[in-house]
């Protein structure tokens, strides 16, 4: 499978998008006004501590406090030995913070919605091929990396450029098939940055950022740079001779699949990425057979739908179904990715009676979430046919980075009927009448509810013009939206 990633930058926005075999699979938007915090290390002070929760509020500088959980609170300062999880429960929070401390924290998931962003004390430091752990001594390697054997050596390897260490490593799935020699070249990186930190904490003021991950071209590249990527192609020359330098230092093989692209057709165009990210903040997103998924994301869960459409297939009901959830379950594994969504996912597969068709379907979705790469987690698949998932989420959706709830419906997606509104109106005027002395109303909505209510309901205002005794005027306003509307007592 061949991969290429696109770079498009702009002079307040950047974004990045992971092309695989032609079609779009991810894509990253940076903006200059709000870049993501996942990865920096900050200063702060402990705002709130709440025994409750088992978690404190933080103040490290951003808009809103931030969170952090007493499961993410480091207890020792470099623990030799791995407690195996749930052996040592989590002491009470406050007995691990107090507030007014100072404490170093490092963001793990960026402030979502309402919500601040999410803290640790478990501080990290992401290389090419390596994460440095500040607090542990544990060499770990990445569970995406199957083959015992290759994991065997990687450890080995560890163990024996860094045997009297004073951190601990993680091995990241790009460091499959790679040499000592770039091990410890990394090894060497990270502890130069890590000593840097370190010199900046003594004189850190809270609020201070003391580490800020790379931007998102050279994060990109650090991340998903591998053997299948056959071109990186970015269309800033001053963008491309940062990466180029970035490329060079840190992984020179791969320099020359790093080129500028000086074309006039913006480069999202040529490669169709503008017309994909459209098609990604619609709710129906159309399978090749002619079935249909429905992608609802909401505050609690993502929902998706899964339906037959114009597919009536060739042979019966159930081999109709099976193809359709099939070709679904590979679908949504990309929906996932693309729309970036995470939390609880819940897929309402076409009910399917056959339990093979269940498993085969089960274990598509699974293969085709392998090469995501945020955690996921399935669950089998319910007597409903619905299957239960979480995905990882650090930052916000595709959508909720490029939309904004509809002013008009406030984010719910519908309206009330024009029908609606008249009654509303007359209520809203029996309920003024009652309260102020007047001779006369004059009522100012939208032009659809005005002709509804001169036209379909003259009877009911004149009606209510005997009943009150008083002369309603309605004017129109085209300004207004369809549920808005005011009574003006004269």
């Amino acid at each position: 499978m061949s991969e290429e990633i696109l770079i498009n930058v702009t002079p307040r926005e950047t974004r990045v998008a992971l092309v695989e075999n032609g079609m779009l699979q991810e894509v990253y938007v940076e903006r200059a006004s709000r870049r993501g915090y996942v990865g920096n290390i900050y200063k702060g002070r402990v705002q709130r501590v709440m025994p409750g929760m088992q978690a404190a509020f933080v103040e490290v500088g951003l808009e809103r406090a931030a969170f952090l959980h007493a499961s993410d609170i480091v207890r020792t300062p470099s623990p030799d030995i791995e407690v195996p999880e749930g052996a040592a429960p989590t002491p009470p929070i406050n007995e691990l913070l107090h507030e007014g401390q100072e404490v170093i924290v490092q963001v793990v998931k960026d402030p979502i919605g309402s919500k601040g962003a999410r803290l640790t004390t478990h501080l990290s430091l992401p290389s090419r091929y390596l994460v440095l752990l500040a607090t542990s001594k544990q060499i770990g390697v990445s569970a995406r990396i199957e083959d015992e054997v290759e994991r065997a050596r990687l450890k080995d390897s560890m163990l024996a450029l860094a045997p009297e260490r004073d951190h601990g490593y993680i091995v990241r799935t790009n460091a499959d098939g790679v040499g000592e020699e770039a091990l410890k070249d990394d090894i060497t990186y990270l502890q130069k940055v890590w000593r840097a930190v370190s010199a900046r904490f003594a004189n850190a003021k809270i609020g201070d950022c003391v580490y800020e991950d790379l931007s998102l071209p050279l994060r990109s590249v650090r991340d998903h740079m591998r053997s299948n990527i056959v071109k990186v192609r970015v269309d800033s020359r001053e963008t491309f001779e940062r990466l180029m330098k970035f490329v060079r230092q840190f992984m020179p093989a791969w320099a020359e699949r790093v080129e500028h692209y000086p074309g006039e057709r913006p480069i999202f165009d040529l490669y169709g990425v503008e017309d994909e990210i459209q098609r990604a903040l619609k709710k129906e997103v159309p399978l090749k057979s002619g079935g249909y998924l429905i992608v609802d994301q909401t505050e609690a869960m993502t929902t998706v739908d899964v339906n037959t459409g114009a597919y009536l297939g060739t042979r019966n009901l159930e081999e109709t179904v099976y193809r359709t959830n099939l070709e679904a379950a590979q679908a949504v594994a990309r929906q996932l990715r693309l729309r970036n969504l995470g939390g609880i996912i819940i897929i309402d597969f076409i009910d399917m009676i056959d339990e093979e068709h269940k498993r085969q379907v089960l274990r598509q979705l699974e293969k085709a979430l392998t090469r995501d790469h945020a955690k996921t987690t399935v669950y089998e698949m319910s007597p409903l046919g619905l299957v239960e998932m979480t995905r990882k989420r650090t930052t916000e959706s595709l959508e909720r980075q490029l939309c904004e709830p509809c002013p008009a419906c406030a984010g719910r997606g519908t309206l009330k009927t024009a029908e609606t509104v008249c009654y509303e109106i007359f209520r809203e005027i029996t309920r003024a009448v009652r309260q102020f002395d007047a001779e006369r109303l004059l009522v100012l909505a939208a032009p659809k509810v005005v002709s509804k209510i001169l036209d379909e309901e003259s009877a009911a205002v004149a009606e209510l013009e005997e009943f009150i005794g008083k002369t309603i005027s309605f004017q129109p306003e085209d300004q207004y939206s369809q549920e808005q509307y005011d009574v003006v007592v004269m």
